[in-house]
């Protein structure tokens, strides 16, 4: 296997968890519980138990559970579950009543004594290889999730183009909306240490197939490390799973996502305070950013024109330019810096302000420019200076958005002002 990933690397090194290998001795547990989530799969279901069982007794150095978590099948699932308890050792069986993998996921993770979880999905498409690599990094207490990707550099991934195409929009639209920093959400190889379990998830809702993408981003927003291993996968020709309809379920799950940061309803600095000890924010994202970007442009131009058309008989035509923008400049900055980008307290505000004037003076230059551009050439009609200063100001808005975004209030730059 090639080297493993780090990512959101947000705790300090004197933040590391317990050694879980040292925790599971003092307990008399097992160090690592691996659940494998099925729902009527009589026909793969005692050959990969049997495979897994066999890899985690001669190549994994640490003590092993499997467990069984069957999503109420219908078929001879649970008997064959049930003798493969009875045949291995190390294996058992929880049965649910419904189904959901999400559900079976929760329920078993959150019942077990091993200090590490982990899960795979009942095909074994990804290389047992990967396992050590993904979890030793919770077990020395370094990281506190970690996910196997086929979008890493290094993953040898063998899929048709119309999954491969699929997968890749959908991390697209979690990195744009709720600014995800991991690159596969839905690889069906994870873990995770139980006490970062036991913080995420009472507050991870879904049941099914988005489970995943909730816990990952949640995690992220916490401030939690999440550790990414690449891993070589082969697509499993037999999947039932209903693309589309998991597919509307996912954008389900990020709009509800979006709503609950958004409006406070997840508990983020409280879960972050919980379990790091501090409240740090994670970055907003870029499409929460410019929906609030824009309402407050929107607001900002409607006042510089009223503004400008209120002057523009006594001061003329730059002046009024001048002093619109410069009275409407101070507000955008105040209300950009305190909704778009998330920022309270008195810190930084005059740096802030003097960096939003020379931001303004860009949008200056742009709108009067256009003006001077404009008048020098004939002497136009009201609704035609209207028509071209809006131009210029749509223009500067963009400008705007780029420096404030990527200099004035950069996370880099701010992190003690940062808020949720």
């Amino acid at each position: 296997m090639t080297i493993a990933l780090e990512h959101a690397a947000d705790l300090a090194p004197s933040a590391a968890r317990p050694n879980a290998a040292r925790i599971a001795a003092e307990r008399g547990v097992p160090v690592l519980d691996v659940v494998v989530p099925v729902y009527n799969e009589q026909a793969a279901l005692a050959d990969s138990v049997h495979r897994l069982h066999r890899y985690l007794t001669e190549q994994f150095p640490f003590t092993f559970r499997i467990t069984i978590a069957d999503n109420a099948s219908v078929d001879a699932t649970p008997q064959i579950a049930a003798q493969l308890a009875e045949e291995l050792s190390d294996v058992r069986v929880r049965r649910l009543e419904q189904k959901g993998r999400g559900r079976a996921l929760h329920a078993v993770w959150s019942a077990s004594d091993a200090p590490v979880l982990a899960y795979m999905d009942v095909d074994l498409s990804t290389d047992l290889a990967a396992l050590l690599p993904l979890v030793a990094p919770l077990i020395t207490g370094h990281s506190d999730v970690a996910i196997g990707s086929r979008l890493s550099r290094g993953s040898r991934v063998v899929r048709g183009p119309k999954r491969e195409i699929i997968s890749r929009c959908y991390n697209l639209i979690l990195r744009s909306t709720l600014a995800a920093r991991f690159s596969d959400a839905q690889c069906g190889f994870k873990a995770l240490r139980a006490d970062a379990a036991a913080a995420l998830l009472p507050h991870v809702e879904d049941t099914g197939w988005f489970f995943d993408t909730e816990l990952l981003v949640l995690a992220q927003r916490c401030g939690l490390r999440i550790h990414e291993v690449p891993v070589d996968w082969v697509d499993d020709p037999d999947s039932r799973v209903d693309i589309v309809a998991t597919a509307v379920a996912d954008l389900k799950g990020v709009a509800r996502l979006l709503k609950g940061f958004t409006s406070g309803e997840i508990p983020v600095a409280a879960i972050a305070a919980q379990f790091t000890g501090s409240a740090k924010a994670a970055p907003r994202s870029l499409l929460r950013q410019g929906v609030f970007f824009a309402t407050v442009g929107i607001c900002s131009t409607i006042a510089y024109l009223l503004l400008f058309m209120a002057l523009r008989s006594g001061l003329g035509p730059q002046g009024a330019n001048l002093v619109a923008l410069l009275a409407t400049a101070i507000a955008n900055t105040a209300a950009n810096r305190r909704f778009t980008f998330g920022m309270r307290g008195r810190a930084g505000v005059a740096r802030h302000q003097i960096e939003g004037l020379v931001v303004f003076g860009i949008g200056l230059a742009l709108t009067s420019g256009s003006l001077a551009l404009l008048h020098t050439m004939s002497e136009p009609a009201r609704a035609v200076e209207l028509v071209v200063l809006v131009g210029a100001n749509l223009l500067a808005t963009v400008v705007r958005f780029v420096l404030l975004r990527g200099w004035v209030f950069h996370p880099r730059r701010n992190s003690q002002g940062l808020t949720r």
